[in-house]
Parts: C-alpha cells; structure tokens; sequence
C-alpha cells in the first residue's frame, strides 16, 4: 500500500511547480480539482464558479474520485485535499456540504494519508491566472484558513519556505522519505 502525502498551501504558493518536479522525478501525483471545477466552469460561460451554490461540492466529488485512483507505486502526493476544500468554503462563506464533512471524517478515521501535510508556504507574490484571481493578502487570509483546518483535524504542517525551486523539491523529496528515492532512481 502506498504512502499517501498532502501537499497544500495558499493559491500561488508554488505548489503546482513542486508537483511537476516530483512527477518529472517518477512520483505519483493526484492533481488538485478547484483549477479544473473553475476551467470547465469558465467553458460554460460561468466566470466566478465560487458563486456558485454547488461549487464546493462539485470539487469534493472531483476530489474523491481522483483520490481513489489506485496509487502507482509506493507513495503518491496529492495536490490538496478535502481539509483544503472545507477550507475554501469557510473562506468563501459557503456553508460545508454534509458529504463533505462525512468524507473528511472518513479520510481522517482511515489514516489515508500521512498526518505530516506538506504545505507550502507563499513565495511574497502571486502569479495570476485564468483561474486564480487572489491578491497576495487575500492569498494571506487564505493561507490561515487552511492552517486553521487541518489543525482542526489533528494533522502536523510540515512547512515548505519560500526557497528556489530545486531546494523546495529537495526538501520534500526528503520528507517523502525513501521510498520516494526508490522511485526517483529507478526512472
């Protein structure tokens, strides 16, 4: 069975650049679901799929299917997870879905991913996209509201700081552990 790590933080953080490093490196990766809950939106013609009653649902069930994609080796890194999504929806004034809290309750109880989160500090800046749209204080606010709620839920943040790229992966690749050096290594 595969070692399951979070790594989360604010929008902007550097996240999705670490990803694609661990990935590049033969590391499995669930990729996070409120970037592609908003694209699909936007290709609707919905421009602030916050707004939207079921937004927080429609990227917990996203999220819930990605997450039981059996795992490809013997760890995986998931980009966010529901603890992330209650708190977008805290953040976002939205009230929580009770699936949600159900399946949050589910993940903690089932011990599916390891209790160290990997997050992700901000860099000083934000970046925006199509999809994200946060000045860097509203990405401050954010930031607390995810601190906030994996506490809730009894998980250690191991804290990612604001280094250059290759010293951000290496760090992580370190908390992985080493079967996350196995896997690297045999690519």
């Amino acid at each position: 069975m595969a070692r399951e790590f979070i790594l989360t933080g604010a929008p902007g953080a550097g996240k999705t650049v670490i990803l694609r490093a661990l990935e590049a490196q033969g590391i499995d990766v669930v990729e996070e679901a409120a970037t592609d809950v908003i694209a699909l939106d936007q290709g609707r013609g919905i421009d602030e799929s916050w707004r939207r009653p079921q937004f927080i649902g429609d990227i917990a069930a996203l999220q819930l299917r990605r997450a039981a994609r059996p795992a490809v080796g013997e760890v995986r890194v998931v980009d966010r997870s529901l603890v992330c999504t209650l708190a977008l929806a805290e953040y976002l004034g939205h009230p929580a879905p009770e699936g949600l809290i159900e399946s949050i309750a589910a993940m903690v109880a089932t011990g599916q991913y390891e209790r160290q989160v990997l997050f992700v500090e901000l860099l000083g800046f934000i970046t925006n996209t199509q999809a994200r749209r946060i000045s860097l204080e509203e990405a401050m606010r954010f930031e607390r509201f995810h601190i906030e709620a994996y506490d809730r839920f009894g998980f250690q943040l191991v804290r990612i700081p604001a280094l250059p790229v290759d010293e951000r992966v290496g760090l992580v690749r370190k908390l992985l552990g080493p079967e996350a050096a196995a896997a690297m290594n045999s690519n």
